[in-house]
């Protein structure tokens, strides 16, 4: 078996499986709230509407993020139906692309089988391997910055014709340039930031002559302006809302109330980067050193975690999914450091498993929200997976080591978060979106009071009016003030008179304001309740 797992045949069976189950465990899991919600509802109303320049959140205009997350999900609900594994297609594709492409990169820049061992770290660290199930933009921003990282150090090998390093130059702009549209601007922020310390640390100043900025640049337009200026000629106010309010205010300000200390990411990594996290010390220390030759490729992965992890760290908004485009940099090292690395240094990944693993055992009685059987059969997996790369490494078998435990950090993610569906299906809302859904024409009014239920909609598949709320949707509120309603008493009036009239009509109350409704003596009938939600709908004859 040792010897078979060193073939192509192999490695392409290996990334075929992992395509595969990848793909599989897609939809396995409800929609969580907000974020998995909100960005499948985006990509339904942009589909059903066929407006493919102006964002919408639940109808409202809705301009927090470029579109790119939004046109991938909408054309995967073209083409497979709209669901929940159809919403997280895009993620799962960009995990896998990233998975793939650092196996390639790795391969084509340090050769040896630090491309492979790269992958198999990239692809079972804890939050790579959760994000890439998980319905948000964080994977696919590091995904493209990750084509924009290897791209780069393809092409600035110091073997590679002028041919060569122009194509992939090219690539590397282009990859930018999807980084704008699925984030913003760090997609050329944090790019633009690694070149010029690496400048700087290397000495390597020629790299400016051979990025080929020229083309490059008319490249990156070519992708990127179309959608900014259709957007802003549909739209005014889009640009000083997505580039003052998104990223300055929220770089350097508070409002958004995502901040946390300096080493907020420093302490996520701990998690992150399992069970990976005893050997990227070494690898990261190991980036130091210069070797022969023009390009320093370990030292530029080096700058691109110090930089984008201060950069952050820096930041007044903080959430977890930020330090994703680390990881794929992080991996390279790895995969160097472990084709390296002395036995006893390698096997720290299957000892990390398996004390986590034990440790999850032990604490199981802790989680009383998850699926118990389940959970244990994530640490179940973890242990089995770390005792038997353990036994592999002992026996000279790194390959085989490094496989499996790849496969009990992909296990451990994968069951762990399965078993969070029974909680994560209440708190989405589902079965009380679905109790009313066949019941809702196009024009039945549906209002959210006090609350904005993000996965409801799409399960509902019907947005909502919302009632003296505003939230994320403030913004386009102001815009389009018609498709709220600001006050509760304006509330009372639009339901007393369509009760009146026997109009089918229905809303989502926040939990605490049901009983403020009753003792009001609004005639109205519970249908479902959810994660502190009631359903109502008003008597047909009142």
């Amino acid at each position: 078996m040792p010897a078979f797992l060193r073939s192509k045949t192999a490695q392409y069976l290996l990334a075929a499986v992992f395509i595969v189950f990848s793909l599989l465990v897609l939809n396995l899991r409800t929609l969580i709230p907000p974020d998995e919600g909100r960005y499948a509802e985006m990509a339904r109303e942009m589909l059903l509407s066929g407006d493919w320049v102006t964002t919408r959140l639940n109808g409202i205009k809705y301009f927090e993020k470029p579109p790119l997350h939004t046109w991938m999900s909408a054309v995967s609900f073209a083409l497979f139906g709209i669901g929940d594994w159809q919403a997280r297609l895009w993620n799962g594709v960009c995990g896998i692309f990233g998975v793939l492409m650092v196996a390639y990169t790795g391969r084509r820049v340090f050769g040896g089988r630090a491309g492979l061992y790269a992958a198999l770290v990239l692809g079972s660290m804890l939050f790579w391997a959760a994000a890439s199930q998980f319905n948000s933009l964080d994977l696919p921003v590091a995904a493209t910055m990750a084509l924009a990282l290897c791209a780069l150090l393809i092409a600035q090998q110091d073997d590679a014709d002028m041919a060569k390093r122009r194509r992939w130059m090219l690539v590397c702009w282009a990859a930018m340039a999807l980084s704008l549209l699925a984030k913003g601007l760090i997609g050329i922020v944090l790019p633009g930031g690694v070149l010029f310390i690496y400048a700087l640390v290397s000495g390597d100043r020629g790299i400016w002559r051979r990025l080929h900025p020229v083309t490059g640049l008319l490249v990156f337009l070519l992708l990127a302006l179309p959608w900014f200026l259709l957007v802003a000629a549909r739209n005014p106010e889009q640009p000083q809302f997505f580039f003052i309010h998104e990223h300055w205010d929220r770089f350097f300000l508070k409002t958004h109330h995502r901040d946390g200390p300096w080493y907020y990411f420093l302490l996520l990594l701990l998690p992150a980067t399992m069970p990976w996290l005893a050997t990227l010390p070494a690898s990261l220390a190991a980036a130091r050193k210069r070797v022969e030759g023009r390009l320093q490729p370990a030292r530029l992965l080096l700058v691109w975690t110090i930089f984008i992890l201060v950069f952050f760290s820096y930041s007044s908004s903080k959430l977890p999914g930020y330090m994703l485009p680390v990881f794929p940099a992080m991996a390279l090292l790895a995969g160097v450091y472990l084709d390296r690395a002395s036995r006893n240094a390698a096997l720290s990944a299957p000892a990390l498993l398996v004390i986590v693993g034990v440790t999850g055992v032990v604490c199981m009685r802790f989680f009383p929200i998850i699926n118990l059987p389940l959970l244990g059969g994530a640490f179940g997996a973890a242990i089995l997976c770390g005792v038997a790369a353990s036994i592999a490494e002992w026996r000279g078998q790194r390959t085989a080591m490094v496989v499996l435990a790849a496969l009990g950090g992909w296990m451990l993610t994968q069951l762990s978060m399965t078993a969070y569906e029974t909680h994560g299906r209440q708190q989405a809302g589902r079965d009380a979106a679905l109790a009313i859904r066949a019941e809702l024409k196009y024009d039945t009014p549906v209002y959210s009071v006090g609350t904005y239920e993000q996965s409801m909609t799409f399960y509902m598949g019907h947005t909502v009016i919302p009632v003296a709320y505003s939230g994320e949707l403030d913004f386009g509120l102001q815009q389009e003030s018609w498709r709220g309603v600001a006050s509760m008493d304006e509330f009372y009036a639009r339901w007393l008179l369509s009760a009146g009239r026997g109009v089918p009509q229905y809303a989502i109350v926040r939990e605490d304001l049901y009983g403020v409704l009753r003792l009001r003596g609004l005639p109205m009938i519970e249908r479902a309740r959810g994660n502190g939600i009631v359903v109502v709908t008003s008597p047909l004859k009142y």
